[in-house]
């Protein structure tokens, strides 16, 4: 179907190629996973860094003559038709009866990384399907087609990856957020997306962009982390793990807090492990990324507008419809505008055990941010009564950082407790103390109870069996910090 099969052997090939060997781009991988989506963890391996060397200029004028010759050769609506192992198979073909023809000297070795990258070019993502297959990366930021930039361990390092030209990286955008029925173009240049497996990924297209597309992938682990293996990487003590086992089981309102690159999305994942399997949950995403285990789960995602500019379909519609769906547990991938008055109303009207995400600095400033995002939405409530709101809807916060060694942390489970004036108070059940630095520069630090012994949540508890299990961790937290004091 696409040309006659053609082997070439070693015995084929000149003694001297005409193209220096590239083993494919890689970078020593960490000696352990990383907590919180890629964080460094509490005594890390020293990163070692093997760049392979940059291919040469022959290279990729040999790999453009040998792409243009296969698009020639081969119909490409026959090999969409196959799955990918037997479309892989058949590009190999094609291609190495190209090299065989126009007798390109070239060894083994670089046949076969040219092979490899024109397959990932036509039915990949190109240059950058090693970077996806490794599992310690955290972040794959690609400025241009010169420059891609990846986050290992909490440290950015450049790679020596590259793509052929600006085209090329815009093809593979374009394939990217294809998929999920998006598009990105001069005319709608920004653009937020997913990989199949659930990584983040956002596009901004020239003439936004003025270097050539700037295109940016969170990926998610393969291996989904849990609070067990989050405890092992000193994000959180054992006591607090526990206590945010219970948390999720008994049904509190969670909103969960963070910077950007935190690991809220990730410790989301983590507390809906807890989830009983006969509750039925609903999520509203922007970019469907949760990933919950249960057997019973609705997904939701947000649409943009069309070309037309009509027919989106917002975060805060997904909110509202999903009340009607009946719901045991509404799930918001992340709060960012009015959609948290509609979140709040819910965790308020019989949806317990529902969880969101935000973006801030501290609990505090948890609670500022809904107050001025639901000013955003047009209503004209009085503070008090938006405190009021606020107070009985949610349970606890969890607020998670990204410390300034690259490593992530919780930092504080902080419960709220009700109002005292016009003030909404809080208390802290878990805080995180930095005592200082090592001499590789990785923060020292411990968590710590707070001493609180009976929180506002112990009757939610007790309602749920939890009680004697609730107190053992507490207890166990108490002991531990009065040792390490």
């Amino acid at each position: 179907m696409f040309g006659k099969r053609t082997q070439i052997g070693q015995e084929n090939q000149p003694a001297r190629p005409a193209i220096p060997a590239a083993p494919p781009a890689t970078i020593a991988a960490p000696a352990q996973s990383a907590p919180l989506s890629g964080a460094a963890s509490a005594r890390p391996a020293p990163i070692t860094t093997e760049f392979a060397p940059q291919k040469s200029e022959q290279y990729f004028h040999t790999k453009s003559m040998v792409f243009g010759a296969m698009i020639e050769a081969i119909d490409l609506s026959q090999l969409s038709k196959l799955d990918a192992v037997s479309a892989r198979d058949e590009l190999r073909d094609v291609i190495t009866e190209i090299l065989a023809l126009k007798s390109v000297a070239m060894s083994i070795a670089e046949q076969e990384e040219l092979l490899e990258d024109i397959c990932n070019d036509v039915l990949g993502y190109g240059p950058l399907e090693p970077l996806l297959a490794r599992d310690d990366i955290a972040d794959i930021m690609v400025n241009g087609a010169e420059k891609t930039y990846i986050e290992v361990n909490g440290k950015i390092q450049l790679t020596n990856v590259r793509f052929r030209d600006n085209t090329q990286l815009m093809n593979i955008c374009q394939r990217i957020v294809s998929q999920v029925g998006r598009r990105v173009d001069e005319s709608s240049p920004i653009c937020d997306a997913r990989l199949p497996d659930g990584s983040r990924v956002n596009v901004i297209a020239p003439p936004l962009a003025i270097d050539g597309a700037a295109l940016t992938i969170r990926k998610f682990k393969k291996d989904k982390l849990t609070l067990d293996q989050l405890t092992r990487f000193a994000s959180i003590s054992p006591e607090g793990a526990e206590v945010l086992k219970i948390i999720g089981r008994v049904r509190c309102n969670i909103v969960i807090s963070g910077g950007t690159g935190s690991g809220k999305t990730t410790l989301l994942n983590c507390l809906t492990n807890y989830i009983d399997h006969d509750e039925r949950v609903i999520t509203c995403e922007d970019a469907a990324e949760l990933q919950l285990q249960q057997p019973h789960v609705v997904r939701l995602e947000t649409r943009p507008p069309n070309l037309e500019g009509t027919g989106a379909v917002t975060m805060r519609d997904l909110v509202k419809n999903c009340l009607r769906m009946r719901p045991e547990r509404i799930i918001v991938g992340e709060v960012r505008g009015p959609e948290v008055f509609d979140l709040l109303q819910a965790m308020n009207t019989g949806h317990d055990g529902s969880m969101g995400t935000i973006h801030a600095n501290s609990p505090r400033e948890c609670l500022a941010r809904m107050e001025a995002m639901i000013a955003m939405g047009g209503y004209s409530l009085p503070p008090k009564t938006v405190r009021e709101m606020i107070c009985s809807s949610i349970d606890v916060i969890v607020q998670a950082q990204r410390l300034r060694d690259g490593s992530r942390r919780i930092t504080h489970i902080t419960e709220v407790m009700g109002m005292e004036g016009d003030v909404i108070v809080t208390q802290d059940v878990f805080i995180y103390d930095i005592t200082g630095e090592d001499a590789n520069g990785r923060i020292i630090g411990q968590h710590r109870s707070t001493g609180i012994g009976k929180p506002r949540f112990w009757d939610r508890a007790r309602y749920y069996g939890e009680d004697k299990r609730l107190a053992a961790a507490l207890d166990a937290a108490e002991t531990r910090s009065d040792k390490v004091a």
